[in-house]
C-alpha cells in the first residue's frame, strides 16, 4: 500500500508513519478520524481564528498559531491583534474539508479555536482542571457543582470531557454581550460553584492555593481557546475531547473516547450540536457580581510579586 494518497486535491504524505512518540497511531489514522468526523468538527472550527498543536518527528509537539507561508492560497486567514506579544497574527480558518485535510497532513492533531467569532463572545467556559494525580471522578464532582450553580442563575450549559482528565463547560451566550461582562460573568459563576463545596473545588489561581482541589478556571474570556470538541490530543492513545450528557458524566471514562471509537460511537449523530442549548442572556445579577471579583490572572501577578518581595525579605 502506499503511504501517499490524494483527497480533495490535498496531497496526504507518509501516512503509514507514526503519529508521535508514545502511540501505536499513526499519521493515516489521524487523517482518516478527521475525515470522517469533519462534518461535526467543522461546524464548531467554522469562522474562528484557529491555533492547532502539531507533531513532527523528532520534535516536541509545539503551538502554531501564525500560518505557515507555504500554506496554500486557498487557506483563509484572518488577521487578530495579539495584545501579549503586540502584534498582528494572521490565524488560518479552517472552514472545509480541504483546509482540514490540509492540516491532518501539517500533522496538527489538536484543534483549539478562539472562543470569539468575528468580533463577539459565543460561550461562557469553565474549565475544570483535576488535582496532580486527581481521578475523573473527582473532576465530575466539580462539574456537578457548576451545572447546580448553572441551575440556580437560570442558565443551561453543555459539557465535554478535554480528552485528559478535564472537563470543560460550555454556556451559549446570546450576541451583543460584552467581553468585560461575560468574563465577569464567569468568575461569578466559578465562585458560586466553589462556594457550593470549598472543598472540593477552588477557584485559586496561582497551583501551590488550590491544596488537592478541581482548579474552576474562569480565564477563558476574551481571546482564550479551548480545544474543539472531537478533537484529538497528543496523548497516548490519542484521546478525543468528546461531549456527553450531564446524566452520563459518571458513566464514562476519557479513554472511552478516542480516535479509534468515536467514528463509530457517533453514527450519523452530533451530540455536541445535539446536547447544546440555545443563546442565553447573561443574568444581570451574576454579571454584577463578577464585577466585583478581581481578575484571577492579575491578582495572582500582584500576589507572587508580594510573595517574592517577602522571600527576598526573610
Amino acid at each position: 500500500m502506499s503511504s501517499d494518497e490524494t483527497r480533495d486535491g490535498v496531497s496526504l504524505t507518509n501516512l503509514d508513519r507514526p503519529l508521535f512518540d508514545g502511540t501505536e497511531a499513526a499519521k493515516r489514522d489521524l487523517v482518516d478520524y478527521l475525515d470522517a468526523v469533519r462534518d461535526r468538527i467543522l461546524p464548531v472550527l467554522r469562522g474562528r481564528a484557529l491555533s492547532v498543536i502539531r507533531v513532527r518527528p523528532g520534535q516536541e509537539p509545539f503551538m502554531q498559531k501564525n500560518v505557515p507561508k507555504y500554506a496554500p492560497s486557498w487557506v483563509r486567514t484572518v488577521s487578530v491583534w495579539a495584545e501579549a506579544s503586540q502584534r498582528q497574527v494572521s490565524y488560518a480558518l479552517c472552514d472545509d474539508r480541504r483546509t482540514l485535510l490540509w492540516f491532518a497532513n501539517q500533522r496538527a492533531v489538536e484543534f483549539h479555536p478562539a472562543l470569539v467569532r468575528g468580533d463577539g463572545p459565543t460561550h461562557l467556559v469553565l474549565d475544570l482542571d483535576p488535582p496532580a494525580g486527581g481521578a475523573f471522578e473527582v473532576t465530575v464532582g466539580a462539574a456537578r457543582l457548576v451545572r447546580r450553580a448553572l441551575d440556580d442563575a437560570g442558565l443551561a450549559g453543555a459539557v465535554k470531557t478535554s480528552g485528559a482528565k478535564g472537563v470543560h463547560v460550555f454556556v451559549p451566550v446570546e450576541e451583543g454581550v460584552a467581553m468585560d461582562d461575560l468574563a465577569a460573568a464567569t468568575r461569578a459563576l466559578a465562585a458560586r460553584a466553589e462556594r457550593v463545596d470549598p472543598a472540593l473545588a477552588t477557584t485559586a489561581f496561582i497551583r501551590e492555593d488550590r491544596e488537592g482541589k478541581v482548579f474552576l478556571d474562569s480565564t477563558r474570556a476574551g481571546g482564550a481557546t479551548v480545544v474543539a470538541a472531537y478533537s484529538p490530543r497528543v496523548r497516548p492513545g490519542v484521546p478525543v475531547s468528546f461531549p456527553v450528557a450531564w446524566e452520563d458524566l459518571d458513566r464514562v471514562t476519557p479513554a472511552d473516547f478516542t480516535i479509534r471509537t468515536v467514528p463509530g460511537l457517533l453514527a450519523d449523530g452530533d451530540p455536541w450540536a445535539e446536547l447544546m442549548p440555545s443563546p442565553q442572556r447573561l443574568p444581570a445579577d451574576l454579571v454584577e457580581e463578577g464585577h466585583t471579583i478581581p481578575i484571577a490572572r492579575v491578582q495572582a501577578m500582584h500576589e507572587g510579586k508580594r510573595r517574592a518581595r517577602a522571600r527576598r525579605a526573610e
